[in-house]
């Protein structure tokens, strides 16, 4: 099994954590400059709640951690099966990585400028990739 194929999962896994740590610094600072005391706030509370209350921008670290939590959840095992299979090629290398650095991508753009245009562009260029992966999954699966 080739360590290098799985060396992009665990950069886009480490990628996710810092997102989910910057998302709650943004949270803490929105709601120090909001004056909101959370020791007040209704039991149950969840982030979505605060989207009526914070600046928009301060849920967009959060909207991006949430699709960090939904397609990369393929990227996984398609790197896994990858690996295990023995289809480690310097192209699917390559392409996972392609992947790894598009949701980067996505992820600061979405965070910081958030037009949905560059966005959608961004997401679906990154899904051609995990596609063209998944595909040949299933071909080194199936050889």
């Amino acid at each position: 099994m080739s360590h290098e194929m799985l060396a992009p999962a665990a950069a886009l896994a480490l990628w996710t954590l810092i997102v989910m740590l910057y998302m709650v610094v943004v949270r803490f600072g929105a709601f120090k400059t909001a004056n909101i005391d959370l020791a007040k706030a209704p039991p149950g509370g969840r982030g979505q709640d605060l989207e009526s209350i914070l600046p928009k921008p301060a849920s967009w670290p959060s909207h991006n951690y949430s699709h960090l939590l939904e397609q990369p959840t393929l990227f996984y095992p398609i790197v896994i099966l990858l690996a295990l299979l023995g289809a480690s090629s310097q192209t699917n290398i390559m392409l996972a990585w392609a992947y790894v650095g598009l949701r980067i991508v996505h992820s600061i753009w979405q965070i910081k400028v958030n037009t949905i245009p560059v966005r959608a562009s961004i997401f679906f260029i990154s899904s051609i990739v995990l596609i063209v992966l998944a595909v040949n999954a299933l071909r080194a699966a199936l050889a």
